[in-house]
């Protein structure tokens, strides 16, 4: 007959075991939601994803970012490429924290309007990608 197994060595055993279990998987970080971080992501991204990818919706224009903003409002603007002293065709700016964004301008009434607000929803709540 073999000894039993002590009591000493099977507890501790058993109770890792049991509150192993228990234990929650760390939560992913979450972005930093001010106006300032938001908007990096949103440039970052649309300079990737609409410019320097090559993409023919925005072949045309260029990005013109204006992120150190005195009036707590940084900004991205959409230009036309051959004339960047032009009016703005495309405003995304972000304001406060959590950042409230906003995205304006004729581009938005475009077939490419709904993609762009996708796109900066995405990258705003840290999304990475096209």
């Amino acid at each position: 007959m073999r000894p039993l197994p002590s009591v000493k060595l099977i507890l501790p055993l058993a109770l890792a075991a049991a509150l192993a279990g228990c234990q929650t998987k760390t939560p992913a970080p979450k972005p930093n939601g001010a106006a300032l971080p938001t908007m990096e992501r949103v440039a970052l991204g649309a300079n990737a994803c609409w410019f320097k990818s090559g993409d023919p919706a925005f072949k045309a224009y260029r990005l013109a970012p204006e992120l150190n903003s005195f009036s707590g409002r940084p900004r991205i603007l959409v230009v036309h490429r051959n004339s960047p002293e032009s009016r703005p065709l495309l405003v995304v700016q972000a304001e406060g924290n959590p950042a409230k964004l906003d995205a304006f301008g004729p581009l938005m009434s475009e077939p490419v309007g709904a993609r762009i607000a996708t796109d900066v929803r995405r990258w705003a709540a840290g999304g990475k990608g096209c």
